[in-house]
């Protein structure tokens, strides 16, 4: 994507079934990551240093968990500051832009991705608030200054 503001004045807003959809796939698309960041970072600790039952090594999975967060939060951080699209957003057809129509910034992408974990943390309710926004936002669409719109698959 370009950072040249692309007018959205009269751009379609997706619904909360879309977003759902997109996270339920970028979900299992996270999952796998991070599955093989961790085989990739335990195979060399259980074979090399016998250390089998990481549990035991707290250093270890405290590292291990930290690696395995910033997998999983850098896939969201990348894709939205690189394209303003995860694979899921492809999918379902949802792109990501800041409020000015320019490419979301590193810095609203951490807040998207902050506020997003406390929206599902408030039983979802950041997220349900599209439903009453006049704009279809979500509380951490309002809090990044950033919003989604559905883009044209026609379109490159």
């Amino acid at each position: 994507m370009k950072n040249a503001p692309i007018d959205l004045t009269n751009a379609a807003e997706p619904g909360l079934f879309k977003r759902m959809a997109a996270i339920i796939y970028d979900s299992v698309l996270v999952a796998a990551l991070v599955a093989a960041a961790f085989t990739l970072a335990y195979l060399p600790l259980a074979a090399g240093f016998g250390l089998e039952n990481i549990k035991d090594y707290p250093l270890y999975q405290t590292a291990m968990t930290i690696w395995m967060f910033t997998v999983a939060i850098g896939f969201h951080l990348w894709f939205w500051t690189h394209g303003g699209q995860t694979l899921g957003m492809r999918a379902w057809r949802i792109m990501l832009f800041s409020s000015d129509g320019r490419s979301p910034s590193l810095k609203q992408a951490v807040v998207r991705y902050a506020v997003a974990v406390v929206s599902l943390a408030a039983f979802g309710l950041g997220f349900l608030w599209i439903l009453i926004d006049s704009q279809k936002r979500a509380w951490h669409d309002i809090a990044s200054g950033t919003r989604l719109v559905l883009v044209d698959p026609n379109r490159t």
